[in-house]
Order: structure tokens, then sequence, then C-alpha cells
């Protein structure tokens, strides 16, 4: 279980993460190969609800930027006792950021140690928030961190998005991925769609790949780096 009641943030904010039950599993994104990984995205999974469930009872209260704050430090504390070497992928709403007094407890807590080790994926959802957005990019890039945009095809992540955010990853939704091997038309979208992000320099992650025929489809049309059932579970 993640603990926050020890960590350098004031008491109203410590309060509302205390009020909190949940664990983080991490599922690995590999490598154009296949084997090695790049990156592991931490998922949070709460003690008494879905993880939809908990965003939407804190989207009603208007108390998103608990989930921020706590997927930040949650996340991160549960990647360090792993032990892992490679990259931690954090989910991140694209309507908020932490404020400075957290960005900087959160450097004060865990130190150099995060610099070039993260990947800030934000999510189709709920709205984009261009003022959050530019204070977010502001800090990642300032660490020498990564910016992924989740789940391309789906909700508010769309090409426009892409062109708004300029991220460094973009990661493809399972509804292009689905039954590709099979599917002319998903090939020939994948196809038209990678050139595009190569040449803005994005690298594209195939999400929920969940079959050896998906898999040896989207290799052969050239996509960098793989996440789904098929290579590797939430553990």
């Amino acid at each position: 279980m993640i603990y926050y009641d020890h960590l350098p943030l004031d008491k109203d904010i410590l309060k509302a993460l205390g009020e909190l039950t949940i664990e983080y599993v991490f599922q690995p994104i590999f490598k154009a190969d296949a084997k090695s990984v790049y990156a592991w995205e931490a998922l949070m999974r709460p003690a008494e609800m879905t993880v939809t469930e908990l965003i939407e009872k804190y989207e009603k209260k208007d108390k998103l930027h608990v989930l921020e704050v706590a997927t930040f430090f949650g996340a991160m504390q549960a990647y360090f006792l792993r032990g892992y070497e490679e990259r931690v992928s954090i989910n991140s709403f694209p309507c908020d950021c932490m404020r400075q007094e957290e960005a900087d407890a959160f450097l004060e807590y865990f130190g150099e140690e995060i610099r070039g080790s993260m990947i800030i994926e934000n999510l189709e959802y709920p709205y984009f928030s261009p003022k959050h957005w530019e204070v977010k990019k502001e800090s990642v890039k300032f660490m020498d961190n990564l910016l992924s945009l989740d789940d391309f095809g789906c909700g508010i992540n769309n090409m426009d998005m892409v062109k708004t955010m300029s991220p460094d990853i973009v990661k493809l939704d399972r509804t292009l991925i689905s039954g590709i091997d099979h599917i002319a038309e998903k090939q020939e979208n994948v196809r038209a769609l990678l050139p595009e992000f190569h040449a803005m320099n994005i690298l594209v992650v195939a999400e929920g790949v969940e079959t050896k025929e998906e898999l040896d489809c989207l290799m052969a049309l050239g996509v960098d780096l793989f996440q789904g059932y098929y290579l590797g579970r939430p553990s």
C-alpha cells in the first residue's frame, strides 16, 4: 500500500491523500524487438473501486488535482521500491498539473534520480487545459524527461492535439490496433500515420497488442514500441 503522510507537502493535500487506499502495478512497454523493456507504465489500483469509478468520483467533487499529485508521488515511490532501471511512464490529466510547491517537493523528495527517467503520459480525458499543459511541459523539459500522448484516436487525442502538444511519444489506441493483422483499412491507417509522426521525431507505441499476429503485423509496419497483454500484463 502507498502511504503519503511522510511527504514534504502541506497539510491540506496530505489529508486528502490520506483518504486514498491505492496500490500501483506496472506494465512494460517494449522496444522494437518486442523483447527489451523500454519503460514501465505505472497504473493506479484503488482498493474499493475501479480506477474509472475513482476518477469519476473525484471529478464530480472537483478534486482531480488530488489524484494528479497522488499518481506522481505514489507511482514514483512504487517505481523505486521495484528497483526498475528503465524509464517510468506516469499518467497525467490533460486538465491539471502539480503546483509549483508540489513540484519542488517532488524534486526535493526524489532528487536528481528522476532526471531523464520519466515519461509523462497525458490521458485522453476529461478535457485539455492549455495553461496547465504549458506549465507541465516546461517542468518536464527542465528535468530532461519525455512527454507522451495516450490513446491517440480516442477522446480528445487526435492529430490536432499532437500538433498542439508536440509530444515525444504517441500511443496508438487499441481501437486502431485490434485485428490489424486481417483488417486492411487499419493497416493503411497506421502505415499513413507512422511517417507523419516520425517526421516530427515522435516515437510510436502500439497499445493493446493481444496476439502474435497483431505484433508481427505492427513490427512489419515499422512501429517503434509495443505494449499489451500478449507481451506483458500489469503486475
